[in-house]
């Protein structure tokens, strides 16, 4: 017996599309999924937005207000996929109301706002998930196999970069993404937090780190109507960006492993040139984004000259069977919020938790934190945990 859950998505921008995109499809690669999931309702300000999505995907109502959400009955989970600094109040408030929620990372502006929207989730006793979606690439699940098992032996170092270029545009808009206020940390929140949470997820906890961040674009130009994405602005008023737009960062893991970790958002040549490189006393292995399902993997015993071979990830590798048959055919990004999906969903049908929850996003959120305060100071920090 399947049972129908009522879900809502809050916020329907890129991310909102996506997120409803993997709902739709979910029970078709998970089809033996105890729960099906049925469009019930989709909030956003933006006027028409939410018209349109309904329209498009088949959402039963349409609403500018998310409180309303919480108090609908018929909506058992949502997505929250609204800006980052509306994350806390949304998250806190629908868990409280009963509602499993599934929030893009960074879960809010700072530490704070993770730690509140995990300790809401908690005592409501309702799942939560969050959007660190690199995570579930079968190569990277297999990485972390390939490690966990020595077969590279003693992680020495790793290098986790994550490069972009969606803010190289000097007339990208001023959006709320530039903004201290509502997009906190800049390029810490949006690409760092993935890093800090594949070297959590591969290595372990990180015991200390130092930081360096800048800023390259400081003025833009503030936007005349409502914008999705990252859209350019020229002729408006400037103002000042008051984030980050680059965060270079060295670790030091509770393993004894080394690591570096680089964000920006403002890498001219670089599209989500996402990846990780990882040595080991026996041997390495390399993880490109943009070549999702093939692993650069050395290991033996030559040590020096050793060669690397290229595996193509296939059906004994993370989720990928519920994707396709064989080796080497290709998986995309959507594909990896559909395994979110499933595991959101898996969660609530299960009463246990899968997949990325609220507490990797507050470990996340540490290393983020911890971040800006060596930057600000110049010194080695280790994240804050507790209190």
């Amino acid at each position: 017996m399947v049972d129908a859950l009522g879900v809502a998505v809050v916020g329907f921008g890129w991310m909102g599309r996506v997120h409803t995109q993997a709902y739709a499809r979910v029970r078709h690669h998970y089809p033996r999924l105890a729960l099906r999931p049925e469009l019930i309702t989709v909030a956003e300000e933006v006027p028409g937005r939410a018209e349109e999505a309904a329209a498009q995907f088949g959402f039963v109502s349409t609403t500018r207000d998310w409180r309303e959400v919480a108090a609908d009955p018929r909506v058992r989970a949502v997505s929250i996929t609204a800006p980052n600094f509306l994350h806390r109040e949304i998250a806190v408030a629908l868990a409280e109301a009963g509602k499993h929620i599934w929030i893009e990372k960074p879960v809010g502006l700072c530490l704070d706002d993770a730690r509140a929207v995990a300790d809401a989730v908690a005592e409501a006793g309702v799942q939560g998930a969050v959007g660190f979606n690199y995570r579930n690439a079968p190569a990277v699940e297999a990485a972390r196999a390939l490690i966990a098992d020595g077969e590279i032996g003693t992680v020495t170092h790793v290098r986790i970069r994550l490069f972009s270029d969606y803010a190289a545009h000097p007339e990208g808009a001023l959006t709320w993404r530039y903004e201290r206020e509502r997009g906190g940390s800049g390029v810490l929140g949006d690409l760092a937090s993935h890093g800090a949470d594949l070297a959590r997820f591969l290595l372990g906890d990180i015991a200390s780190l130092t930081a360096d961040t800048a800023v390259f674009v400081p003025r833009r130009a503030r936007p005349t109507a409502a914008t999705a994405g990252h859209a350019r602005a020229a002729g408006g008023d400037m103002g000042p960006v008051e984030n980050e737009d680059y965060v270079n960062c060295l670790l030091r893991f509770a393993s004894g492993a080394r690591g570096v970790l680089e964000a920006s958002r403002v890498s001219v040549g670089e599209q989500n040139n996402y990846g990780f490189e990882v040595h080991g006393t026996t041997g390495a292995v390399f993880w490109d984004f943009r070549r999702m399902n093939e692993l650069g993997v050395s290991r033996g015993t030559a040590y020096q000259d050793q060669p690397v071979s290229t595996v193509y990830v296939g059906p004994a590798h993370g989720e990928f069977a519920a994707f396709q048959p064989g080796a080497a055919n290709a998986m995309g990004y959507d594909d990896l919020k559909v395994v979110e999906a499933h595991r959101f969903l898996r969660s609530i049908a299960e009463s246990t938790p899968y997949g990325a929850t609220l507490p990797d996003a507050v470990h996340s959120a540490a290393v983020l934190e911890a971040m800006v305060r060596s930057a600000e100071h110049g010194t080695w920090v280790s994240p804050a945990l507790d209190g």
